[in-house]
């Protein structure tokens, strides 16, 4: 009974750990698009400069998880909900990675005239982060039902994608002079949506998680659908 008892602490610190990590994510998202929106060098610096410690956060999940299943050799929903934790753990930290990018692109915009941005930015960054939360709520919880709804959202961001595409190719095509701002603003735009991505990877493994099941949301930009992996 001490054996379980100790290795059910050990596996909510693995938990507990994902979800520190989530919310560091959560603040570097949020540090990028306002340093975007505010011209704020210093903060995108730091988000730039913060990342280092997200990688060595996801690495140390990474190590522990392994260890619990070498040391432990957990079975059944034991076993699954290390392996999520680790892969979600993988799929935070690249989302930081596109914090981080859309940071970087703030940085090479102060060298151009500043360019208009628009309400789709800051949209796509509030439901990536409502995305966010909701899925890791739901990997805390193992509540399935509601990894399918956080998934079904990330057509709110494609969609949001989708306008801010197509505002900076007129951009483009009526004011030549604005393509090079235009190009960084469609890579933050792009920083975004792939966070959607990741919030729905996370949700899958949720899933998986809960149910031993594999899924596979499939996104073709007009459809969403649902496949079991055989």
């Amino acid at each position: 009974m001490n054996v379980r008892l100790e290795f059910q602490h050990k596996l909510q610190a693995l938990e507990g750990d994902v979800i520190r990590l989530g919310s560091m994510v959560d603040e570097a998202i949020a540090n990028a698009i306002k340093a975007l929106e505010e011209g704020d060098l210093v903060l995108a610096q730091q988000v730039v400069r913060n990342d280092e410690n997200i990688n060595r956060l996801r690495y140390y999940i990474e190590e522990h998880g392994s260890a619990l299943i070498a040391t432990q050799q957990p079975l059944a929903r034991d076993l699954r909900t290390i392996i999520a934790a680790m892969y979600v753990a993988t799929n935070l930290e690249r989302m930081a990675d596109h914090a981080a990018g859309v940071a970087r692109l703030t940085l090479r915009m102060a060298k151009i005239p500043r360019p208009e941005l628009i309400p789709q930015f800051r949209q796509m960054a509030e439901v990536g982060r409502e995305m966010l939360n909701q899925s890791l709520e739901a990997f805390i919880h193992y509540d399935a039902d509601l990894a399918y709804k956080v998934a079904a959202r990330d057509d709110e961001i494609d969609d949001l994608y989708n306008v801010v595409f197509q505002e900076m190719i007129r951009r483009m095509i009526e004011n030549p002079e604005q393509v090079q701002s235009a190009t960084f603003l469609l890579w933050v735009a792009h920083n975004l949506e792939r966070i959607g991505d990741r919030v729905t990877n996370i949700c899958e493994r949720v899933i998986y998680m809960v149910t031993g099941e594999l899924m596979e949301f499939v996104d073709d930009r007009s459809d969403r659908d649902v496949t079991a992996i055989k």
